[in-house]
């Protein structure tokens, strides 16, 4: 590697941290920052990097692995369940969206073969964009969730034969398609029964014996062999590196390694693919795109109206109701990520002209831009122009549930009926108080209700929901779901229409204890915390401490907020950056050497606090003292236990071995 390589790895890394923070700061796919670095700095931008073969070569390994990671959650099971929506919604959505496409492509006066990419492209949808969205407002489990899932599900299959059709299109469009298509179905087809021979007699076996090693680095090697060995024979086959790793990825989703395949492979998968997005980026020209800025923008917008449009009347005659529908056209109106990757092939292929795919760049792009907001407003725009408040698949599941709080006076409300949720629901039923639950896993729903248990479909973040629920005439609401982001938000629903009504929050640990306290919640029960307290509740039970004394003790700590158990001292593990556990405090140890610039004086001169670092505790010749006096004049060989933030503590140390 020269240097002037090194220089473009380093602009590049640069230029994507920077735009893919400020994305993430703005709640916007990542997807689009990458984008618009390749934009900034390709050929058509700043020209810092040249977009050539070996830079194309390697992103399209980003795809591969993506193509890999969705054939892991590729069940032919769960399709039988799910043939309705999938093949039925998502077949008839790809069809008659690419035909509608297709058809004013070739009006405009495309090659046919070119207007039926076109309409292709511009079918399918981005999978990255709807799922995090819809995780991010807890709608996966809703009707229009469930809905978009199985049509975007259909697009990912339908991307395969289509990356087996462009090369055909090209190479023999003029002398017919019939034998090329058989003869690559008929290729496809002998290489899928290779790679699933392979996957039952050789590579479950092979996974048991790596899994035996107990060694992570083996079993990531292994499966970066297995999904790249199966791209390289789908593409020695005359077929795309994506397929391989599509059928590599379906096959080893049957085994009981799915999970941890899945992890190990998302790092390769998250930077190849962002790398891919790069150089799709670096394909767009800006400057010959200024002339045609009316026309890109009136593709998206044509591009979501068609789209949400079909959408909308499909779901429709399928008997769904008007909000699913509605909410459903708005969730895949945009365009995909796969849309990039086939446009990318028919430009290599040549079967699109450059001034076409240009504008099909840009367009797809401002529709990806605009998506987040229509996902997240999709709920007031159904309101708005269906006139459904609350939505019609919503008024049957309210009126039951109006129904069933009929009556109740301090009640108890279960916001999620999991594992913890189930289980006070018992003990409220055992000690005959009445309680209503609330759960978005229809499963869940399903099988509670027909035990006779209350347990009602709904989403507890939204108003008309907590009203059926005789929210007015509650006792106590119980959050029993880890979600912080919901949590907050129906505390601040509670703040408006309920304040004074006690809120018990469930959480995973204490990172978020004083912001859900803040924002309403009488009660926060950090898990990792309270199994501290209830076994050492148990460990003084065995030591022949006073039961009446383990309770005083375990009052006393709880009123402080779990102030004795909330420092801890942090091991080798990884830090979760998603729950800035990196900012959460902790204790550390320091040892004092003789040169140290904290010997000699106290702890108050140091002024420690002004990093919000206190010494909770000092040992000195093999004695501690606990939460030592300010004046207290330290020695070399104290070690001192300081409690604060990773950030904090760093500063922290400098300043008591250096004083800086």
């Amino acid at each position: 590697m020269n240097i002037h390589t090194l220089q473009i790895i380093l602009m590049l890394l640069a230029v994507a941290v920077l735009t893919v923070t400020l994305f993430r700061r703005l709640h916007l796919p990542p997807i689009l920052g990458y984008l618009i670095v390749g934009i900034l700095v390709g050929p058509f931008g700043s020209g810092l990097i040249a977009s050539n073969e070996e830079t194309r070569f390697l992103a399209e390994f980003g795809v591969v692995f993506l193509l890999f990671a969705i054939g892991l959650e590729f069940s032919l099971p769960q399709m039988m369940a799910m043939k309705g929506a999938v093949f039925g919604l998502g077949g008839s959505q790809v069809l008659l969206t690419g035909l509608i496409a297709g058809l004013i492509a070739w009006l405009l006066g495309l090659e046919p073969a070119a207007a039926i990419i076109v309409g292709a492209i511009l079918a399918l949808s981005s999978t990255a964009i709807v799922i995090k969205q819809l995780s991010e407002q807890v709608e996966l489990n809703t009707e229009h969730g469930r809905l978009g899932v199985s049509m975007l599900l259909f697009q990912d299959l339908a991307v395969i034969p289509l990356l087996v059709v462009i090369p055909i299109l090209v190479s023999d469009v003029e002398q017919g398609l019939l034998l090329p298509l058989s003869w690559a179905v008929i290729k496809a087809t002998a290489v899928f029964a290779l790679i699933m021979a392979i996957g039952h007699w050789v590579l479950r076996p092979l996974f048991h014996e790596i899994a035996r090693a107990r060694s992570a680095e083996l079993f990531t090697l292994t499966v970066l062999l297995v999904s790249l060995a199966a791209a390289w024979l789908t593409h020695e086959a005359g077929l795309s590196l994506a397929l391989g790793a599509f059928l590599a990825g379906m096959m080893l989703g049957e085994t009981e390694y799915r999970h941890q395949i899945e992890a190990d492979i998302r790092p390769f998968q998250d930077v190849l693919l962002g790398l891919f997005f790069v150089t799709v980026g670096m394909r767009v020209d800006l400057i010959s795109l200024l002339p045609l800025l009316h026309w890109v923008i009136l593709l998206s917008m044509v591009l979501i109206l068609i789209k949400a449009t079909v959408i909308l009347l499909i779901v429709r005659i399928a008997k769904r109701p008007l909000s699913a529908a509605f909410r459903s056209g708005l969730l895949l109106a945009q365009g995909g990520e796969f849309g990039f990757v086939l446009l990318d092939l028919s430009l290599q292929s040549s079967l699109l002209p450059i001034k076409t795919g240009q504008i099909l760049f840009a367009a797809i792009i401002i529709s990806m831009a605009v998506s987040p907001f229509l996902i997240r407003y999709s709920g007031k725009l159904t309101e708005t122009f269906c006139n459904l408040r609350p939505a019609e698949d919503d008024h049957t599941k309210i009126q039951d549930l109006e129904h069933e709080a009929e009556g109740l006076e301090q009640h108890v409300i279960l916001c999620g009926y999991g594992r913890i949720g189930q289980n006070l629901g018992r003990l409220l039923e055992h000690e005959g108080f009445p309680y209503v639950a609330l759960d978005l896993d229809p499963t869940v729903v399903r099988e509670a209700h027909e035990a006779g248990e209350p347990v009602h479909f709904g989403d507890a973040s939204r108003n008309e929901i907590l009203d059926a629920a005789g929210i007015g005439r509650a006792g106590v609401v119980v959050l029993t779901f880890e979600d912080y982001p919901t949590a907050m938000q129906i505390l601040h629903h509670l703040q408006h229409i309920a304040p004074g009504l006690p809120v018990l929050v469930r959480t995973k640990d204490d990172t978020h204890l004083e912001e859900l306290e803040a924002a309403g919640a009488t009660e926060v029960m950090p898990e990792a915390v309270e199994a501290s307290l209830m076994m050492g509740g148990q460990l003084l039970l065995l030591l022949k401490v006073p039961g009446s004394r383990i309770l005083k003790i375990m009052r006393e700590i709880r009123e402080n907020h779990y102030k004795l158990l909330r420092d801890f001292y942090h091991g080798q593990e990884a830090i979760d950056l998603e729950h800035d556990e990196a900012f959460q405090e902790r204790l550390h140890t320091v040892t004092l050497p003789e040169r140290a610039f904290a010997v000699g004086h106290t702890i108050e001169d140091l002024h420690l606090w002004d990093w919000d670092v206190s010494v909770t505790a000092v040992r000195r010749g093999g004695i501690r003292g606990e939460a030592p006096e300010p004046e207290t004049r330290l020695q070399a060989g104290d070690v001192l236990v300081l409690a604060g933030t990773a950030h904090h503590l760093e500063h922290a140390e400098g300043l008591l071995y250096y004083g800086l």
